[in-house]
């Protein structure tokens, strides 16, 4: 298949590189888009509303100005290119934004967002930060109160039907996620790492029908594909949080690995959980969303009793992935000032030994330039697994 055939090639190319695109014709034809950061926002609550769910996204590539005139400067880079993107107009298409408590640094800048951008709606979801029966009850509460400021907004109901229409909706994207990364376990895998990080970046900015639908024309392509785009090579897993970019994916294959795996928040952590279909769905958006996302900013009780059988608890996801793709190294890339990532290295580093994975450790200031530094570390690191 040639480059204009391609689906991959061509259009997944065309959204990833002009994120927004498709967005922004929509906005025109009067379509609510709803901005969101962050894998804890309900993405199945605003679809329910009939607005389109909109991830936004940072840029290493365009220097971060406006956003420090009005965030402080330790506030994670991640948060303040997005902020910084949206204050230049980047992201004019909005209509609204949804911020959860997924940190400090995007809770106490919420008010800076939800005034410095003027939008018609702003909405900050109060998640909570332990994982047990009472902060279930709590969440639920909290995402009826979510529920009820979106019907003010588009002046009508959701109902029960819309709600489960839009989780079975979203279920179906990430049962197609899943499959998409299927093609990753062969030794040498079917698809690229880059290849895969533009079409999840890609899918976070199209209503879900368009994503189904584009991602059926992936997956059709990734069928018909008979020979791996590369060679055998080291298989990575990245770990970290959010990743809304291919330049280290892009660093770690021209260094000669295949990336087949991840642990972060616009990959395997956000879309693998699904909403159980058969229950109440505001409970079971609760329990996705607070039980199922694996993430440090959640805390989880102790119930090994020992620190080896916590941290098996905390990270036996990543112990999973490891062993289902065969990963022989892992990258932690983790964003200076991310507190959440950061207070977990010590104990992630010891998992990792724990599993026999060899991993580096790197900080980024989510920057094109500094990425760039990394890549004698990256190479280092290959040679010594290889």
């Amino acid at each position: 298949m040639n480059a204009k055939n391609s689906v991959i090639s061509s259009k997944i190319d065309i959204l990833y590189r002009d994120y927004g695109q498709r967005a922004r014709e929509l906005a025109k034809e009067g379509e609510k888009l709803i901005g969101y950061v962050c894998s804890f926002v309900p993405v199945e609550m605003i679809t329910a509303a009939g607005c389109i769910p909109f991830r936004i996204r940072g840029d290493v590539h365009e220097p971060i100005t406006k956003g420090d005139t009005l965030l402080e400067t330790i506030v994670c880079p991640f948060i303040r290119s997005c902020f910084d993107l949206a204050l230049k107009g980047r992201y004019d298409l909005l209509s609204g934004i949804a911020i959860p408590h997924g940190c400090d640094s995007m809770t106490r800048s919420y008010s800076t967002w939800s005034y410095g951008l003027e939008l018609p709606y702003s909405y900050f979801i109060n998640i909570p930060s332990v994982v047990k029966e009472s902060s279930l009850e709590f969440f639920q509460e909290e995402l009826k109160a979510f529920k009820k400021s979106l019907e003010d907004f588009v002046g009508h109901e959701i109902t029960e039907e819309d709600l489960s229409g839009a989780v079975h909706l979203h279920n179906e994207y990430r049962d197609k996620v899943r499959r998409l990364y299927e093609f990753r376990k062969p030794d040498p895998p079917m698809i690229t790492g880059l290849e895969l990080t533009k079409v999840l970046t890609v899918g976070t900015s199209l209503p879900v029908e368009e994503a189904n639908r584009l991602l059926d024309e992936v997956l059709a392509e990734l069928e018909g594909r008979e020979k791996p785009p590369t060679g055998k090579r080291p298989r990575i897993l990245i770990d970290g949080a959010c990743i809304d970019n291919v330049e280290l994916v892009r660093i770690l294959e021209e260094s000669g690995a295949n990336v087949v795996a991840d642990a972060v928040c616009n990959g395997a952590r956000d879309t693998f959980p699904r909403t159980d279909e058969t229950t109440d769905p505001i409970a079971a958006l609760a329990e996705r969303y607070l039980v199922k996302i694996n993430c440090p900013k959640t805390y989880r009780e102790n119930k090994a009793g020992t620190f080896e059988g916590d941290i098996a608890d905390r990270f036996g996801d990543i112990g999973k992935y490891a062993a289902d793709y065969h990963v022989e190294g892992a990258v932690l890339f983790v964003y200076k000032y991310c507190d959440p990532f950061g207070f977990e290295v010590p104990a992630r580093k010891v998992y990792y030994e724990t599993i026999q994975v060899p991993m580096l450790y790197v900080e980024d200031l989510y920057s094109s330039g500094s990425i760039g530094q990394l890549k004698t570390r990256i190479q280092a690191f290959l040679e010594m697994i290889a």
